[in-house]
């Protein structure tokens, strides 16, 4: 497959499209993405200083993350984050700061700052980019994003070797991603904010759902359907249909119209191979402000409930599932149906 690209007739840089809302005052603070020098800090630290509010977009661009261009850490490059602090502690009014990059970066200083109001990723936004990033910051949008991966601390880098391809902790070794590594992260997998709230509401969903088992299977010897009490294997159940339907009502109890990323996440019971938890359905709806809005949900259970052993084999946990939704839980048991079995 050959893939294309090409070069916009016309972009909006970040500058352009602020410029559309207020008078600017630009100053690079470093010569390039790598910023390896200091030297542009003092006159970026002087415009903070005239500013009523600083718009500082940092981050990395693919001379850094791409195909075949690996990056070894997950800090700011070069000076970019002293570059942040002064200009933060300069500015006489609020500073906003704003990250371009694919993967993710350790701001945890800038998160902890108290004088940094704002954080935006914006991720690589495009020809009219500059002007997504201006509406956001000045209210015209409301922004409903949500992380799709979770950004790790930098020591995290130093934990986990890049040969190393397993997902379950084990030892010394965190594990990967938010289904498995349980370790202090920047910010989670699914983290996103609003200009206004969502509240969530469990209008109707079953506590209790049986997982009929295909008796076929079930005949005495080494093809007899796999059930200890704690799970079932996946291939041994009837799959079709078997769904669990949550309804939930969602309200926007803020000012502001917006769209919602409704995340379901379920932790299955415990188990040594168990995730701690897994994403399991998503629906976005878009709320007016002081309106709700009721959301159905299916959840497969063979797909989305299951997991997978130590030997790869696909089993659907019996007992209590624990489903999360915003700040809501509700927990639906699993149970096989063990009359469908025939000896």
């Amino acid at each position: 497959m050959q893939v294309r690209q090409g070069v916009p007739c016309g972009y909006t840089t970040p500058l352009q499209g602020i410029g559309r809302y207020a008078k600017t005052i630009h100053q690079p603070g470093c010569s390039g993405v790598a910023c390896n020098g200091n030297q542009l800090i003092g006159a970026a630290v002087a415009a903070a200083r005239q500013a009523d509010a600083t718009v500082l977009v940092m981050g990395l661009d693919q001379s850094m993350e791409a195909e075949f261009k690996d990056r070894v850490g997950l800090l700011l490059p070069g000076h970019q984050q002293e570059l942040v602090s002064r200009v933060a502690m300069a500015s006489r009014g609020p500073t906003v700061l704003v990250l371009m990059s694919g993967g993710p970066i350790d701001v945890s200083f800038a998160r902890d700052d108290p004088r940094i109001s704002a954080i935006l990723w914006a991720g690589y936004p495009g020809q009219a980019g500059g002007a997504a990033i201006a509406d956001i910051l000045f209210g015209r949008s409301n922004p409903g994003g949500k992380l799709p991966m979770t950004w790790y601390p930098q020591d995290y880098v130093a934990k986990v070797p890049m040969t190393s391809m397993g997902m379950r902790p084990s030892g010394g070794y965190p594990g990967r991603t938010y289904r498995f590594y349980r370790g202090p992260v920047v910010y989670p997998f699914g983290h996103g904010m609003s200009y206004t709230n969502f509240a969530h509401t469990v209008a109707q969903a079953p506590t209790l759902v049986s997982v009929p088992l295909d008796g076929r299977r079930a005949v005495g010897n080494s093809t007899t359907v796999s059930f200890s009490g704690k799970a079932v294997r996946v291939t041994h159940a009837k799959c079709d249909g078997l769904s669990v339907v949550v309804h939930v009502d969602v309200k926007n109890t803020g000012p502001m119209d917006g769209a919602h990323s409704l995340l379901v996440f379920s932790e299955p019971p415990t188990g040594q191979w168990a995730p701690s938890k897994q994403l399991v359905a998503f629906e976005k709806v878009h709320v007016p402000a002081g309106t709700e809005q009721r959301v159905e949900v299916k959840i497969h259970a063979c797909k989305h409930l299951s997991v997978v052993d130590r030997f790869g084999i696909r089993r659907i946990p019996m007992g209590e599932h624990s489903l999360h939704i915003g700040d809501v839980k509700h927990s639906v048991s699993l149970q096989a149906a063990l009359q469908e079995i025939k000896y």
